[in-house]
């Protein structure tokens, strides 16, 4: 079988254990995200980011994931993490976004009735290094665990587009196959209890990776 022409990247959001993040690595994925916004149920504090970035592989990149935070906050992040990328999740706007200094992925509301304009967020965001589709409608905070109508993924985007929400191994491939996206973004659906937030399975984890590269390879 020829390898694909491209490859679906992948983020593994809501790390809390280092062991979590050892495995992300060793099972190829792109980036592991650490929440910092104050009403997820999976935040850390920096301290425990910092330690478990310790365990990150060569290649793959920690992400810090804001919603609404001050820029004490961010900074104060920034300094003990030392995150390579930024995710944010909130109001924040084009200024804020790129006064740390570091590339940053924006993330957008699809739980809207219209789907957002592509020039629109392009004119809004034009430093954003690329866009964070997710379930949840303007307002409100991701995580939902809800999938959004992948077929309302707006045209025109020239930046690159990460899809997220409601993803698991059961329907990563027909998300990938539909939309193409640059990436995929999970949090969640690699989790076995959802009495424990944040607490990832090695099997889940594993098979999201697969069924990925089995809708890369179709």
């Amino acid at each position: 079988m020829s390898p694909p022409l491209f490859r679906t990247r992948i983020k593994f959001c809501g790390m809390t254990r280092p062991g979590d993040v050892r495995l992300a690595g060793e099972l190829g994925v792109d980036a592991v995200g650490f929440v910092f916004a104050a009403s997820s149920r999976r935040r850390v504090e920096p301290e425990q980011a910092a330690a478990m970035r310790d365990a990150l592989a060569p290649m793959v990149d920690a992400v810090a994931l804001f919603m609404d935070s001050s820029a004490d906050e961010v900074r104060q992040v920034l300094s003990i993490v030392r995150p390579s990328l930024l995710q944010f999740h909130g109001d924040e706007d084009e200024a804020f976004c790129r006064s740390f200094g570091l590339p940053y992925i924006k993330a957008v509301a699809m739980g809207a009735d219209t789907p957002p304009d592509p020039l629109a967020l392009h004119s809004r965001f034009p430093s954003a290094s690329g866009f964070l589709l997710d379930a949840h409608v303007p307002g409100e905070a991701g995580g939902t665990g809800r999938a959004f109508d992948w077929t309302r993924v707006p045209r025109g985007l020239t930046k690159p587009i990460l899809v997220a929400g409601g993803l698991t191994p059961g329907n990563i491939h027909e998300a990938v196959v539909t939309t193409r996206p640059w990436g995929v973004d999970v949090s969640g659906g690699i989790e076995a209890d959802q009495d424990a937030p944040g607490v990832k399975d090695g099997a889940r984890m594993r098979e999201f990776v697969e069924e990925v590269r089995r809708a890369d390879c179709g």
